[in-house]
């Protein structure tokens, strides 16, 4: 048999999803253990968008839409947008597809050449790496530390920028780290970025998510210039815990969105049409639901935090926005715990998750070494039971 593609035998599983899967391997065996490794929602789906999925199916909308998306849920996407982030874009600017890691690889795809750098500042979702070699291009992973809050300086941008540089990949809020940019945190990005003539592809997937009663900024509405080269990427998985609808999109200038629609047509095809349906819905109906599950989550977040910096050799600093918090392990580095040497943060998961029966995620796939991050998206009396089993665990 003939080799493998390069790019295919490069490409890297998901650490998360690697984490998540030992974990409910051990769950159907009946082991007793808590999971904080997976970024959903625990909350249903609420009733209404269910509702309207049941319908879409009794009208039979069961059949091919347009390739990137019925007008109605586009039409509902701009308004949308405009209400929660002030940005106007019309219908033919967006593009819908099956989740908002689908858009983002969409978006490198019409955007790099093999060859072609795309930034991404460091700790980062374990996914972007692997979109951007996925298209030929190279990832260049700029750290920003826990004492820089996790967020990336212009200074620091400006120092990676190469005559091969094509974009940047920016995720604001953060996964893994719950970092929020502020709006003159943007700007100076945004100021680099149009000198440069870089293109900003702006995961924003957890701008309802953000607590204490910050406002959030789309680096979308910093200015004309400013959206004109940004690919902005959104979508109905975390805020309506419709993660499993895979319903994703993108908002960009006509000509990107317009690439884009064309490898959705010649790949995906058109989106679930009742998922279609169900995020019209969503989006366009109440967002009380959306409020309250945010005052959960900001609950949970406040409790981990505290808890987790009362502990020995551990700590954390308190995210803005998302659902994860990043421990701090690089205490334990070098120590040994229950007969398990600590050497990093895959060491610490696995041993947490053999004795301890908890499941994290080590930060070595976020290019976060010596750091674990915890989701709190579960439920308060899971977020008690794992900390205490943390806190035994660390005294062994």
């Amino acid at each position: 048999m003939k080799e493998l593609s390069h790019i295919a035998t490069q490409v890297r599983a998901s650490t998360t999803m690697a984490i998540d899967s030992l974990y409910k391997q051990m769950k159907a065996e009946g082991q007793d253990v808590i999971g904080f490794a997976a970024g959903e929602p625990d909350f249903p789906t609420p009733s209404h968008i269910k509702e309207a999925a049941f319908q879409a199916i009794r009208d039979n909308y069961t059949r091919y839409t347009p390739a990137s998306g019925a007008l109605d849920l586009k039409e509902a996407i701009c308004a949308r947008m405009k209400a929660d982030c002030g940005v106007e874009y019309a219908p033919s600017q967006v593009v819908v597809s099956s989740g908002a890691k689908h858009m983002v690889y969409l978006a490198l795809r019409a955007l790099v050449n093999p060859g072609d750098e795309v930034i991404l500042p460091t700790p980062a979702w374990v996914s972007y790496y692997e979109l951007i070699r996925m298209v030929g291009g190279t990832p260049v992973t700029v750290n920003a530390t826990e004492a820089e809050d996790f967020k990336l300086s212009p200074q620091k941008l400006e120092g990676a920028i190469t005559p091969k540089t094509k974009a940047i990949i920016l995720n604001n809020p953060s996964n893994p780290t719950g970092m929020v940019y502020d709006a003159a945190q943007l700007k100076a990005l945004a100021d680099v970025c149009v000198k440069h003539d870089l293109y900003i592809i702006s995961d924003e997937i957890y701008c309802n998510l953000i607590y204490d009663g910050k406002p959030f900024t789309s680096i979308a509405a910093l200015g004309q210039e400013v959206k004109e080269h940004t690919i902005l990427i959104n979508g109905v998985s975390k805020s309506y815990a419709m993660t499993g609808w895979r319903i994703g999109y993108a908002l960009a200038q006509p000509e990107v969105a317009k690439a884009m629609a064309n490898f959705v047509s010649h790949s995906t095809g058109s989106p679930c049409a009742v998922s279609q349906k169900a995020a019209l819905t969503a989006l366009t109906a109440s967002q009380e639901e959306v409020a309250a599950m945010k005052v959960a989550f900001e609950e949970r977040r406040n409790y981990m935090v505290e808890r987790m910096n009362t502990m020995k050799d551990v700590s954390c600093i308190k995210p803005e926005g998302a659902f994860y918090v990043m421990m701090n392990i690089e205490k334990l580095i070098g120590k040994t715990i229950g007969g398990a040497l600590i050497q990093s943060g895959d060491d610490f998961a696995t041993a947490f998750l053999k004795q301890g029966l908890v499941a994290v995620v080590p930060g070595e796939g976020f290019e976060a070494p010596g750091f674990i991050r915890w989701s709190y998206a579960a439920s308060m009396e899971n977020i008690r039971e794992g900390l205490d089993r943390l806190e035994r665990f660390l005294n062994r």
